[in-house]
C-alpha cells in the first residue's frame, strides 16, 4: 500500500482558492457556489420527469423556462461537475482514494452518518432560506464585502464552537 501525500499547507490552498474565485469573477462575471447547481439538477429532473408541474411550480419554472434549454446548461452545474472530477483526481493523486466512513473511534458508522445526514439537511434547509449556499455567500459574497456575508460568517463559526463540544466526544 502507498503512502498518501501529505495535505496541502492551508495558506497556499486559501491562496488558490481566492485565486480561483477571482478568475471566475473576470471569466464569468459571478462568484462561486454550488447550490445553483444543486438547484438546476432538481428543476431538469422535476422537467424530465413532470414537465408541466415543472413549469407550473413558480420556483422550478425560473429555473426550467419554457423547456427549450435545459438547466443543465447552467455554468454552475459545469462548476460542480468540475469540482467533482479534480477533487478525484487530485485524491487519486496523492493516493488518498478508499471507501470507508471518516469517524471517531467511539463513532458507530451508523451514528456518523446520522449525524451528516441532519447536518447536510440543516445546512441544506439554511441554503434554501439564505437563497445561496455557504460558499457562495461566504466566499462570493465575503470578497465583494458584503455585510451579510460576514454576519454569516460570523454566525457560522459561533454555531460552530458551540456546537462542537456536542459532537467531540465522538472524534476522542
Amino acid at each position: 500500500m502507498s503512502i498518501p501525500r501529505p495535505y496541502w499547507n492551508p495558506y497556499a490552498a486559501g491562496a488558490g482558492l481566492g485565486l480561483v474565485l477571482v478568475a471566475a469573477f473576470v471569466l464569468v462575471g459571478h462568484g462561486i457556489g454550488v447550490s445553483g447547481a444543486a438547484a438546476s439538477v432538481v428543476a431538469a429532473t422535476a422537467d424530465a420527469v413532470a414537465p408541466a408541474h415543472a413549469r407550473a411550480n413558480p420556483y422550478l419554472a425560473a429555473y426550467v423556462g419554457d423547456g427549450t434549454r435545459s438547466p443543465l446548461h447552467d455554468w454552475l452545474v459545469i462548476e460542480v461537475a468540475g469540482v467533482l472530477l479534480g477533487g478525484l483526481v487530485s485524491a487519486t493523486l496523492a493516493r488518498r482514494v478508499r471507501a470507508g466512513v471518516e469517524r471517531g473511534p467511539r463513532a458507530a458508522v451508523r451514528t456518523r452518518l446520522g449525524y451528516a445526514f441532519v447536518g447536510g439537511a440543516v445546512m441544506g434547509f439554511g441554503t434554501r432560506l439564505a437563497r445561496g449556499c455557504t460558499s457562495g455567500l461566504a466566499l462570493s459574497g465575503g470578497a465583494l464585502l458584503s455585510v451579510g456575508a460576514w454576519v454569516f460568517m460570523l454566525a457560522i463559526f459561533a454555531a460552530g464552537y458551540a456546537v462542537a463540544p456536542l459532537v467531540r466526544r465522538q472524534w476522542t
